[in-house]
């Protein structure tokens, strides 16, 4: 077969791999001119760094395997991880059950209730129980108190903002599930994976072994066009940049762009359509800061304190090498934001103004002159929101147009969108395109 490949991120690379692996021709357009997607790196400190911060926990089976496979399984290293909460003026060890009981902004029986309801969580085998209520409704209802007030409750609303309180409980119980993997030892100190040398390791050898089994991998050339005859899709019109519109024909099409870009490429039913349009994404905004000093000892600072205008603080040289970074301290200042928000109109110098004073809740010393260099990001489809009973919504990797495929977060469920469900989605979407060949084939003959 020769399959064209719309988007050259984590899902899209995974599946033209696989195929490529399995003696299929494949081409994979990509609008931006570099590969990785979410997962894709600028130069910080003269090393990389990607763009949105990137960890890998114990269990994150997908890519782990696919590293083996492409021969890169020992580039992958495990590194102790330290976690803080801010609340109440304070920064606060949430490392492990220990550091909980001692979070002295919590009643002690609060304490007690938040450390065992992550054990009650845990236990829980199956999601489709919680599918019918919000995260919000069901915290409540079995934590409820200062311990929800405190801590998960501006949380949620840090990370979701105005849709807080729509949120399926199953992405809470999927990131309950991935913390308590990759808690290790007696303490239940937690440690994350992280590839030597950045992510770009695991997607530079993917273009590379891609492109030795004869497949194809283009930049800066965007696919304007899905053609589609008698309801088949036959090909795929290209506009390279600086160039002229192509059109390419293939035995099958995958698209990895988002839900609500899809439909610009193919007319599609109503009711295919209506599922792909009732999920709304929210925005990544991320500000990365080079700095001569650390701001604190924490890699992953959770926020909750609404006062706070940002969600996260994700200190990249509190749990790798600063030496990587050119000798610079590197900090992460992160939000999910909806794309109305007046913070997501903002420029880099604009946001930088408003966050830096509230640096110094974190680190008193905290003085402008530390920065080296600021660097921005901003992805547009970075956070879907996915309500109750998605399970029931979801749109199908099988498009209603014949031998068209969709691939993308909004179909990673019950977890959480991420780089490994990304990979685990592209190979099962390979599985999925030779399956139906083979079937196609068998029903011809």
């Amino acid at each position: 077969m020769k399959i064209g490949i719309i988007g050259a991120g984590a899902a899209g690379l995974a599946t033209a791999f696989d195929l490529s692996s399995n003696g299929h021709k494949v081409v994979v357009y990509e609008s931006a001119p570099f590969i990785g997607g979410q997962a894709s790196t600028i130069p910080v400190g003269g090393g990389p760094l990607e763009r949105g911060y990137h960890h890998l926990f114990t269990n994150d089976s997908a890519i782990i395997g696919l590293m083996a496979d492409l021969g890169i399984g020992d580039k992958l290293k495990w590194y102790p991880s330290r976690v803080g909460t801010y609340t109440s003026g304070k920064v606060y060890k949430t490392t492990t059950p220990l550091d909980l009981l001692r979070l002295s902004a919590l009643p002690f029986k609060d304490r007690i209730k938040l450390g065992l309801f992550a054990l009650r969580v845990k236990r829980i085998k199956d999601w489709r129980s919680l599918e019918d209520q919000t995260a919000d409704y069901w915290l409540r209802e079995h934590l409820g108190g200062m311990a929800y007030e405190k801590m998960w409750a501006p949380l949620l609303k840090g990370k979701f903002g105005e849709y807080y309180d729509q949120i399926g409980m199953p992405w809470f119980w999927s990131k309950i599930q991935t913390r308590f993997a990759s808690r290790q030892g007696i303490r239940g100190r937690e440690v994350l994976g992280y590839p030597d040398g950045s992510f770009d390791t695991v997607f530079d050898r993917l273009k590379s072994v891609i492109e030795s089994q004869d497949g194809e991998i283009h930049l800066s050339t965007p696919v304007v066009r899905v053609e589609v005859v008698d309801g088949v899709a036959k090909a795929l019109i290209v506009r390279p940049e600086g160039g002229d519109e192509a059109r390419n024909e293939f035995d099958c099409v995958l698209s990895t762009v988002p839900s609500f870009s899809f439909p610009d490429l193919v007319d599609l039913p109503d009711d295919y359509l209506s599922r792909l349009t009732g999920v709304h994404y929210l925005a990544a905004v991320v500000v990365i800061l080079e700095m001569s000093r650390p701001l604190t000892n924490i890699y992953w600072m959770n926020i909750a304190d609404s006062d706070v205008p940002f969600l996260g603080l994700i200190e990249q040289t509190n749990m790798l090498p600063k030496e990587w970074y050119g000798g610079s301290n590197v900090l992460y200042i992160a939000n999910y934001l909806d794309r109305k928000d007046e913070l997501f109109k903002m420029s880099r110098d604009e946001l930088v103004d408003l966050y830096l004073p509230h640096l110094t809740k974190f680190n008193p010393e905290f003085n402008r002159s530390w920065i080296r260099a600021i660097h921005y990001n901003a992805v547009s489809a970075a956070q879907p929101i996915i309500g109750t009973n998605y399970s029931k919504v979801i749109p199908d990797h099988r498009t209603p147009v014949q031998r068209l495929y969709l691939a993308n977060t909004t179909q990673i469920y019950p977890e959480d969108r991420g780089t490994n469900y990304s990979i685990r989605m592209g190979r099962e979407l390979a599985a999925m395109i030779q399956d139906d060949e083979k079937q196609a084939w068998r029903n011809w003959r």
